[in-house]
């Protein structure tokens, strides 16, 4: 009897759960095994991040202005908020390009979209908080077109218009500005990945084309007819409408809690997905798209999929995002912010979803650290390294570091901290096919 006996099951006495030979545990899919312990229990990485999120923002609470012993200034608090909102985009685009091979450099237009759509009412509601009151001393009671004709002057006027335009029909609704946050990126998102999986575009000429979608996006934004403003941008958002008496620090660890609970709901969520096998599907699409195709599986809806679902989540994450920002504008969209979504999952560990959190975040707050003004520079004597303007030259010198030398990225030192390995066969083939690889030649 040969080791690979160890892998057929056998019925024990009784018609109890199958066992494998020699009398070992029950195969992680039979009937009273791993299939019956919770989601979370068969992953315990997911465990893992969310005991960590849990405690991160506990101990931000705790230590925060607003609700705790103000060791934590606001404006700290926002940033942390602002970190976890790039972690949730940083994981769709570790689903779609670490999991499913397709690397969209047009992510972070999603992400100002989302922006643009929660902004929209956040800037209508308090403005119209504020022409309300100063049309409350007139000697007659406004009419609805006054009210809107001094809301559109209000929020249009720096652009030398006075009308709304048609994309704000609904800005005065929150529910509706909601389900645009979702929509209008999404339909987006669908769109684009229809017409170009359906043609087969892949690789660099697809990258391209997703560039492309974000530069022509930016460039009609740029435009004060456009209907948002143009160079200006959405400003104010940061005061959210009704609750002028609510502190900055309160409002500051609403969000913060608000975009750690999507962060823990999003990673929840694409762990789901590549553990069964849908992921099996995307991984295999892209270590080898053609073969997948050849045994029958839809690439092109697997992709299309894959790339809405992530251009919503990335939605999401900037509609939580720019509120704590207090503005958003065109220049949010440029293709380069999509390029360094892709450097931040690089340097985090492209293909685990724990690697993009770790990569946004590192980026994230050392970005913060050394533009802001608090790195010291650097005297060399014959010149002055200073790094708020360095450290773009910085960030860029690491991505190809870790290109080079550590492909795994940050993550793999969590690999060699748990020390991963493939399972030991002792021997046994590594494929049902005759000559299939032995463990002795995978592990050269």
């Amino acid at each position: 009897m040969t080791d690979t006996t160890l892998h057929l099951a056998k019925k024990t006495p009784g018609g109890s759960a199958p066992q494998r030979a020699g009398g070992l545990a029950p195969l992680p899919g039979d009937a009273g095994g791993g299939a019956t312990q919770p989601f979370v229990l068969r992953h315990p990485s997911l465990l893992i991040f969310i005991a960590c999120l849990a405690v991160f923002t506990l101990t931000i609470t705790v230590l925060a202005e607003g609700v705790g012993i103000g060791v934590i200034s606001t404006s700290f608090v926002k940033t942390l908020g602002k970190t976890l909102c790039l972690c949730l985009v940083a994981l769709a685009m570790d689903l779609v390009w670490g999991y499913c091979g397709i690397l969209s450099l047009g992510h972070m237009a999603f992400f100002g979209l989302g922006g643009y759509a929660i902004g929209m009412w956040l800037m209508y509601a308090r403005t119209e908080l504020i022409v309300l009151e100063n049309l409350a001393n007139a000697p007659l009671p406004p009419t609805v077109q006054e009210i809107s004709d001094g809301i559109a002057g209000q929020i249009f006027g720096v652009v030398g218009a006075s009308e709304f335009p048609p994309i704000w029909a609904v800005a005065h609704s929150l529910p509706l500005q909601l389900a645009a946050v979702v929509l209008v990126p999404g339909l987006l998102a669908f769109v684009f990945g229809w017409l170009a999986f359906r043609s087969r575009v892949t690789g660099v000429y697809l990258s391209i084309l997703s560039q492309a979608m974000t530069l022509a996006l930016a460039l009609y934004l740029f435009q004060n007819d456009s209907g948002l403003r143009g160079n200006n941008g959405l400003s104010g958002l940061q005061n959210l409408p009704g609750l002028d008496a609510v502190p900055q620090s309160t409002v500051s660890m609403w969000f913060f809690w608000g975009s750690a609970l999507a962060l823990g709901l999003g990673y929840l969520l694409c762990v789901w997905l590549v553990s069964g096998k849908f992921g099996s599907v995307i991984r295999a699409i892209r270590d080898d798209e053609t073969r997948a195709r050849f045994l029958g599986y839809p690439v092109e809806a697997y992709k299309l999929v894959v790339f809405t679902l992530t251009a919503v989540i990335a939605a999401i994450a900037g509609a939580l995002y720019y509120p704590q920002a207090g503005i958003i504008n065109p220049a949010e969209l440029a293709p380069i912010a999509s390029i360094y979504l892709a450097v931040w999952v690089a340097i985090g560990g492209r293909g685990r979803l724990y690697g993009a959190v770790i990569g946004a975040a590192f980026v994230s707050l050392v970005s913060t650290w050394f533009t802001g003004g608090q790195a010291p520079d650097l005297n060399l004597g014959f010149a002055t390294v200073k790094w708020v303007d360095w450290w773009t030259v910085l960030l860029g010198v690491s991505f190809v570091a870790v290109t080079l030398f550590a492909p795994k990225g940050i993550g793999g030192l969590v690999d060699l901290w748990t020390d991963r390995q493939s399972p030991k066969r002792r021997g046994a083939p590594l494929g049902p096919d005759a000559g299939a690889l032995q463990e002795q030649e995978a592990e050269k």
